[in-house]
């Protein structure tokens, strides 16, 4: 685990302007222009990102272009980019300390979290892909003895990915190391408030001995250089995660442009469902603050609708109102921290409007509510509940994406089952009950693309991360993230 010392050391260290990273080298953006980057720790700027635009990613889809062309990666021995990834993991072994305060310093996630999440994950999700990649085989039809049907699998080509600001490393290494695996080439969009520690990931990739052009980093304006990714003509797929707004412009952009392959995930409104007979009332309280209040609540599968039986709902309340206040919300570079900033003064103000209209609707405020540590200039919000929400209040139907949870009672199991279902999305959930019985039930009848039963969050690599409905489709993580980035190829042979 990082030390505070190690912490207060480098949370003074200059950034500077950072370039875009195409073809193995740091560049500036073809206009010269920059974009500020501020903390949302203090509301201050404290770097720079290149201001990229579509000649700039044309320029990188070029060099991906050019790069697997080439073959020295598309083309290399499984064995060879094994051993490539497996050096790049160590490297963000080495420097996680880095990798960790640069990002809290540019997303304000609590730094207890964002080291676990940020570069501990990204160097085990490449080091699983790495590990994996020489164990893929083709296949061999059953076919007549006259003839050999053989089923290759091969790499698309150029693969876009454009990820978001809360965990911009983690879920920018569950696309990235599974594409770069299976011998892409990788265009990579950074979200323009959290780019810098993608960038650094680039440099320790080709420090690693990845070919230049094969992984390439373009900053700048999602509306610009999100854009022109999507309707390159060039690149073969797109993995997104993010909005869903913005997931429908990037189909439509695959429509206007050569149908490139999109692979979508867009978001929440995840139930958590506690039953009465959940195996510790107390215990499921902790796990259901921590569900939806870390990293203040900027997470995709956030626990943002708690569904409580009618039979324990104010006893459950209780421990809940009692584990929130015990959450300590400040500098998220201090390890005494359990919840960080907000990403942006943005985002802050849409969750404080998502707490006007609960009130308006209705929905009775149990705490929080309102900006704190106003002080800092920061960008801080107090842990909210909201209670008597009903499912056609905003907040039951839209993601906040921020701390903010609004709390059901329910009755029957069939009256939770038709509360969780009530939304567009479904990509995760929970149930907490000592009936395994119930559990498998609700497994089934839940529509979403993760049930956990009895915890909340906490699932690793081995297993898919994905949604159904509006919450999009494709899968991060587990081997089946590898065939989104592998195309078929038959071969047809007379004997």
């Amino acid at each position: 685990m990082i030390s505070q010392n190690a912490i207060d050391t480098l949370r003074k260290a200059e950034i500077g302007a950072r370039g875009l990273f195409i073809d193995g080298v740091r560049i500036e953006a073809t206009s010269g222009a920059s974009l500020p980057v501020t903390s949302p720790i203090d509301g201050r700027p404290f770097a720079s990102i290149a201001d990229g635009n579509a000649a700039d990613i044309d320029r990188a889809v070029k060099s991906a272009r050019e790069a697997f062309e080439k073959g020295s990666w598309s083309r290399a021995a499984p064995a060879f980019r094994k051993k490539v990834l497996t050096k790049f993991a160590e490297l963000v072994e080495k420097h996680a300390d880095e990798l960790a305060v640069l990002g809290v310093r540019d997303n304000g996630t609590e730094i207890g979290m964002a080291y676990k999440a940020e570069p501990l994950s990204t160097a085990g999700t490449i080091r699983y892909y790495a590990e994996a990649i020489d164990k893929v085989y083709g296949e061999i039809a059953p076919t007549a003895d006259n003839v050999l049907g053989l089923i290759h699998k091969e790499p698309l080509g150029v693969v876009g990915v454009i990820v978001p600001w809360n965990f911009p490393l983690m879920i920018g290494a569950w696309k990235i190391a599974p594409a770069l695996a299976a011998g892409n080439c990788v265009v990579v969009k950074p979200p323009e408030i959290a780019s810098l520690t993608l960038l650094r990931l680039a440099e320790l990739a080709s420090e690693a001995g990845l070919p230049p052009g094969v992984l390439n980093i373009v900053t700048g304006r999602g509306a610009v250089t999100g854009e022109a990714l999507g309707l390159h003509m060039d690149v073969d797929a797109i993995a997104f995660t993010g909005s869903g707004p913005v997931g429908r412009r990037l189909l439509e952009y695959s429509a206007r442009s050569n149908l490139k392959r999109i692979f979508l995930e867009l978001g929440g409104k995840s139930p958590n469902i506690v039953f009465a007979d959940a195996p510790d009332l107390k215990q499921a309280a902790v796990v259901s603050a921590n569900g939806i209040f870390r990293n203040s609540g900027q997470v995709c599968v956030a626990g943002s609708r708690l569904l409580v039986q009618a039979a324990v709902y104010d006893r459950f309340m209780d421990e809940l109102l009692s584990a929130t206040t015990r959450l300590k919300v400040g500098d998220p570079l201090d390890l005494a921290s359990d919840v960080g900033a907000v990403s942006s003064a943005e985002q802050l103000n849409k969750n404080l409007g998502f707490v006007a209209r609960a009130t308006e609707e209705g929905a009775r405020l149990v705490t929080g509510g309102e900006r704190i540590l106003t002080e800092t200039g920061g960008s801080y919000m107090a842990p909210t509940i909201f209670e008597n929400v009903t499912q056609d209040m905003q907040l039951a139907r839209e993601e906040v994406f921020g701390p903010v949870l609004g709390v059901m009672r329910f009755e029957t199991e069939e009256q939770a089952v038709r509360l969780a279902n009530s939304t567009v999305y479904g990509l995760a959930s929970a149930v907490w009950t000592a009936n395994l019985s119930t559990a498998h039930r609700m497994v089934r009848a839940i529509n979403a693309g993760v049930v956990h039963v009895n915890t909340y969050g906490g699932a690793d690599i081995t297993v898919p991360l994905g949604g159904v409905k509006q919450s999009g489709f494709g899968r991060d993580k587990s081997l089946h993230a590898l065939e989104k980035y592998l195309e078929l190829k038959t071969a047809w042979i007379a004997l």
